[in-house]
């Protein structure tokens, strides 16, 4: 990878509401007996130099995963970018790469990917696409940034802004094909969570 792993931080984001799936803080729902926010961490710490935890409610529960547990900078609960803005906020690295606390298999490859097509292109920040055509489907959750981003992100989002692929559209942003649409699946309703189990 040309961007050393130690200049990347791993964001898990799990500060949802998880209204979908009846209120409950998805991140911890279970798996096979594992919460799903551990999955991702299993799967993220060996990608990144260290990683952080996004969590507004049950943050000792977080913090019993094993990573720093932080929480929204701006209240109501605004979204992913809310807390990408904390992350940004939080670490001390050059770069910062995101996960949903809700999408158990992710690639082992996240990383290494988005890096190297950042790095190729000199882009502000890379994102996870799969599909091709008009089956294409972009995860704008999975992305890797530059943390020189954080002061222009704290403006949009105190101007209202909210949307990620929007924010995304005001700069030199990447997207990087993975062949994998599963390994992108995330979970948002108790049916969904019990199939995956099946899984």
């Amino acid at each position: 990878m040309s961007i050393p792993t130690a200049s990347i931080t791993g964001l898990i984001l799990a500060g949802g509401m998880g209204s979908r799936m009846g209120g409950v803080d998805k991140g911890l729902q279970q798996i096979d007996g594992l919460p799903m926010a551990a999955r991702v961490l299993s799967r993220l710490q060996p990608q990144v130099g260290n990683v952080l935890i996004n969590a507004n409610r049950h943050k000792d529960d977080y913090a019993r995963l094993g990573a720093p547990v932080i929480s929204d900078l701006i209240e109501g609960y605004a979204g992913p970018l809310a807390g990408l803005h904390t992350g940004l906020s939080h670490c001390d690295t050059e770069f910062l790469v995101s996960a949903p606390c809700d999408s158990p298999w992710l690639p082992t490859d996240l990383v290494v990917r988005l890096a190297d097509a950042l790095d190729a292109h000199q882009a502000d920040a890379a994102v996870a696409v799969t599909g091709e055509g008009s089956q294409q489907q972009r995860h704008p959750v999975f992305m890797l940034v530059r943390t020189t981003l954080r002061d222009q992100l704290a403006a949009y989002l105190n101007e209202g802004g909210r949307k990620v692929d929007a924010w995304l559209q005001s700069h030199d942003c990447i997207d990087v094909i993975f062949d994998d649409h599963s390994a992108f699946t995330n979970v948002n309703t108790r049916e969904e969570l019990q199939a995956l189990t099946r899984r």
